[in-house]
């Protein structure tokens, strides 16, 4: 039986600008995905894992900066979406999750498939909805359609992020023969539009932070992870050229140049010690940063700090929050750069000359370093193709990828740092390559990646997808945490050792395959590795988990020793 609430769901989606739907297989979600299925200006894919399923939706909706809608049957499959939830919130990125559920009065009957499904998601979600169970009266009816409305305004307001409609069904699930979708009557149902405010600059705002910003003469510009955004990044070297702020930027900021601090992880432990790098103001925007010596050195210097953001709650990484600035970054930039004081050079260059040092240092000892994760990383990050996508993976890879730097201008950085989880990263670029053309080049580490195989057992063409992975047979950063790294049970226990290669999932999902053990075999294995093809491609690196460690930790002493000798 069609249900007009369903079909109604289904064309506000459509015509609210939703053009894309993950469906897993289920019996109780069936009059949710044949909606979906059927309707003619909605792409639909089944995956049949809900965790990655739900990984794959949020790297599609990142790319497609829109609500990609989810769809699942009831019981367990419904827990299966948390940690792609959990992600997209504090990534906030736009999810319309549709569960389906038994009707109320069948709750806690030991009914098959069922448990307690209304605010499953709490308290990771923007809002969670329940919807009618029927039609009729027509006021349920009226009352289905705005929920979808207004779900979906709030999925997409600033900051975007997954909402929640939890869908009671009752049997019979599947349309009678004959029965079909009348999308042309559904589809005039209109939609809600809600107009944004242009948080323009008030002229007596403008003034007050004139005022406040010439009190200020060692300014530290440090955007969180964002996007790529062309204008922000020209704003920002304007800054920097004008000597108006000095930029601090990660890979996950999709901000980095070259006049920006990028090896600031070799040093940041010093910065509140040296009153020469000390920031009397921290001017931040966009997400969360990746160093955690940065941050932690940043909440021992005495400084102010702005954040910059249009709307939604801020929070206080740094322990110094003072104001928030309710403007779009790029407003603000444009205002600094014109209004804004010169910084005192001093600061600059006691920033600059700790970076430089990095940089020169960095080349000569990975010239001189044992083939390994280093080595061979930075010699990839020299063969990546000019533009495209390319996604890191939680633990070492992000952290080695910011160590080394990122040079090219037209490369987007992906990498779930919501939650910094490693449960998604194969799903997420899988779901990131179901958006563009672009080639997807994704680099992980064996325990990352064995997680989410499931991530590639589906259907669907992935040919533009490229994988470097780092296998040194189990959780490498464990060696570089002082504390499991000197415990008896660092192999057994934290690293979790494991005797897996990925040469039988590869031939088990269609993927090219190479394994590299050397330089010179990395090199060969390079060569036509970002070449078109009709098939992804895995590069599989195997290292020792106890060189990589040492190789590490003897850059940091060396650069550690040349920057103490400078000064």
């Amino acid at each position: 039986m069609i249900l007009p609430q369903i079909s109604h769901l289904v064309s506000i989606c459509a015509k609210s600008g939703v053009t894309q739907a993950i469906l897993s297989p289920g019996s109780r979600c069936a009059p949710l995905s044949l909606a979906f299925i059927r309707h003619p200006n909605i792409h639909c894919r089944t995956i049949s894992d809900e965790r990655s399923a739900a990984f794959m939706a949020l790297g599609m909706a990142q790319q497609l900066n829109k609500p990609v809608v989810l769809v699942c049957t009831s019981g367990s499959a419904t827990l299966n979406y948390g940690p792609a939830i959990a992600e997209a919130f504090y990534q906030q990125i736009p999810l319309l999750i549709l569960t389906a559920d038994r009707p109320a009065e069948w709750i806690d009957q030991w009914d098959g498939q069922t448990i307690r499904q209304q605010d499953i998601y709490a308290p990771h979600i923007k809002g969670s909805f329940t919807f009618p169970d029927d039609a009729n009266p027509t006021d349920k009816l009226w009352h289905a359609k705005r929920i979808v409305k207004e779900a979906i305004v709030l999925a997409k307001a600033f900051p975007s992020g997954p909402v929640h409609i939890n869908i009671p069904l009752r049997e019979p699930f599947y349309p009678a023969p004959g029965e079909n979708y009348n999308f042309e009557i559904t589809d005039m149902e209109p939609v809600l539009d809600v107009e944004t405010g242009s948080y323009a600059l008030r002229e007596e705002v403008r003034q007050k932070l004139k005022n406040q910003l010439s009190g200020f003469k060692r300014i530290l510009l440090l955007p969180g992870q964002q996007k790529p955004n062309l204008k922000i990044k020209r704003l920002l070297e304007e800054i920097v050229q004008n000597q108006k702020g000095l930029l601090v930027t990660d890979v996950t900021s999709n901000m980095a140049q070259p006049l920006a601090i990028v090896h600031h992880d070799f040093f940041a432990a010093e910065v509140s010690k040296d009153k020469e790098m000390v920031p009397d103001l921290l001017i931040s925007f966009g997400k969360s940063i990746l160093s955690k010596s940065l941050k932690q050195s940043l909440r021992n210097c005495p400084m102010s700090h702005w954040h910059v953001q249009p709307e939604g709650s801020v929070p206080d990484p740094f322990q110094h929050l003072d104001q928030i600035i309710r403007l779009q970054p790029e407003i603000f930039l444009e205002f600094l750069l014109k209004e804004g004081p010169e910084i005192d050079p001093v600061f600059g260059q006691a920033w600059k000359d700790k970076n430089e040092i990095v940089k020169t240092q960095l080349p000569q000892m990975l010239n001189g370093a044992s083939f390994g994760e280093l080595k061979s990383l930075s010699h990839i990050l020299h063969a990546l193709p000019a533009a495209g996508k390319v996604h890191l993976a939680n633990s070492m890879a992000v952290r080695n990828v910011n160590f080394l730097g990122l040079s090219q201008d037209k490369i987007e950085i992906i990498c779930n740092r919501g939650t910094s989880g490693i449960d998604g990263s194969n799903s997420t670029a899988v779901g990131c390559t179901f958006t563009t053309k672009e080639l997807v080049t994704l680099i992980t580490g064996d325990l990352a990646f064995f997680y989410d195989r499931n991530a590639f057992w589906h259907q669907y063409n992935m040919s533009n997808l490229r994988i470097i992975l780092f296998n040194n047979h189990g959780g490498g950063i464990f060696r570089m945490i002082d504390g499991p790294s000197n415990l008896p049970e660092l192999e057994e226990y934290f690293e979790t050792r494991q005797r897996l290669n990925a040469r039988l999932l590869a031939r088990e999902m269609g993927f090219e395959y190479t394994l590299v053990k050397s330089m010179p075999g990395l090199k060969k294995g390079l060569a036509d590795f970002f070449q078109d093809s009709i098939k992804p491609k895995i590069i599989e690196i195997e290292s020792s988990s106890e060189l990589n460690s040492r190789v590490l930790k003897s850059f940091r002493r060396k650069i550690k020793a040349r920057i103490s000798k400078k000064e």
